[in-house]
């Protein structure tokens, strides 16, 4: 389950409530909006992977298509029910006194829904599907969305690392991640929010993290600092770090990781290949070395004398390249990477959902990208 927010702005009825912007977000659709405002300005609910604005207020949701269409007017989610490009929607755009509008991924512009304007009454219909607003202007109602892709993952208690381009949707999973380990699996959860964008940019974290905790980070560059605080002040059992990029952040992930603390992280890069060329992060993989074999060895290895092997064990077990909203593959690091670094191509799960956005999981699978 996630987390929809909605804030409602101005209408004839209701003085605080003008339009709607329906997002879907990496995975699924997902909502957010922006505060009310006296100049009519459109609420939107937008599905995204990592909140954008802060300065408007507007906060992240998450995540289901058919929960989002039911939100809509009946002749819109007719519509949109049958449009092909469904899976690459984006955000639906419902404004007072304009047509409704569709827009969806790696197209510019939007697509109208119908010729006729968008009425007081629909919006209305539209704000009381979704509940009462509380006093922060909000209202959320739950839905699914990617954690079910890695439940039995998050079990093992082991650290995983997340790839995938930008958009595909890792902030949002380390959202949901977190809210799932602090509340069902009752986990002590402390997020290291260096952008905002896992908590939000408010002094209560956003109700999408569950019970987790928010340490914010005060510059970029001290992310490092603020994670290694994190585990000797406040003794989480897991630590959730967004955009690893630094070689002080990738030791940083060693030396919690070294203490038993379980570790959920996203860095930059699509493959693994990605991350074992990357001498700035390639030790949460293990890290890469050359060694020189001797003659006798070489010859038992049909190989060179200067073979590359893996230094040490990875900081991450576990590793899962998002590919698409809804197809990942997940990696045993230790064992890829060995395979990868002698040319070989490893074994891998693909985690994907199927027509019904049930997920299926595919086991033993020959992986498919880049060597080494």
């Amino acid at each position: 389950m996630g987390v929809l927010s909605v804030h409602p702005l101005p209408s004839p009825s209701n003085p605080h409530f003008s339009g709607f912007d329906f997002t879907p977000n990496s995975c699924r659709p997902r909502l957010a909006l922006f505060s009310p405002s006296p100049r009519r300005t459109p609420l939107q609910i937008r599905r995204f992977s990592a909140p954008e604005a802060t300065e408007d207020g507007f906060v992240v949701v998450e995540d289901d298509l058919h929960t989002l269409l039911e939100v809509l007017p009946r002749d819109l989610r007719e519509n949109l029910q049958s449009e092909p490009r469904r899976d690459q929607l984006l955000e639906v755009i419902l404004d007072l006194g304009r047509r409704p509008e569709a827009r969806f991924l790696g197209e510019s512009g939007g697509q109208y829904l119908r010729d006729k304007e968008i009425s007081p009454e629909e919006l209305e219909e539209a704000q009381k599907s979704l509940g009462e607003f509380g006093g922060d202007n909000r209202a959320g109602i739950e839905v699914s969305g990617h954690v079910d892709m890695v439940r039995d993952l998050l079990e093992y208690t082991e650290s995983i690392l997340f790839l995938g381009r930008p958009g595909v949707g890792k902030t949002t999973v380390m959202r949901e991640i977190a809210r799932v380990l602090a509340d069902e699996l009752h986990k002590r959860v402390v997020i290291v929010d260096t952008s905002n964008e896992i908590g939000g940019d408010g002094d209560i974290p956003h109700a999408a993290i569950g019970g987790a905790r928010r340490m914010q980070v005060p510059e970029p560059s001290m992310q490092h600092r603020v994670m290694i605080e994190a585990v000797e002040n406040h003794m989480p059992e897991v630590v959730i770090v967004d955009e690893i990029g630094t070689e002080a952040e990738a030791l940083a992930c060693r030396s919690i990781a070294e203490r038993g603390v379980m570790l959920i992280g996203t860095a930059h890069g699509d493959r693994l290949a990605n991350i074992i060329k990357n001498p700035i992060l390639s030790d949460l993989v293990g890290g890469v070395e050359t060694v020189t074999l001797g003659d006798d060895e070489a010859r038992a290895r049909r190989s060179q004398k200067s073979i590359l092997e893996r230094k040490a064990p990875p900081t991450f077990p576990f590793l899962i390249e998002m590919r698409e909203r809804n197809y990942w593959v997940t990696h045993r690091t230790e064992r890829s990477v060995d395979m990868l670094l002698i040319g070989k191509k490893p074994l891998v799960e693909i985690r994907k959902r199927d027509g019904q956005f049930k997920v299926v999981v595919e086991r033993w699978k020959t992986y498919d990208g880049d060597g080494i």
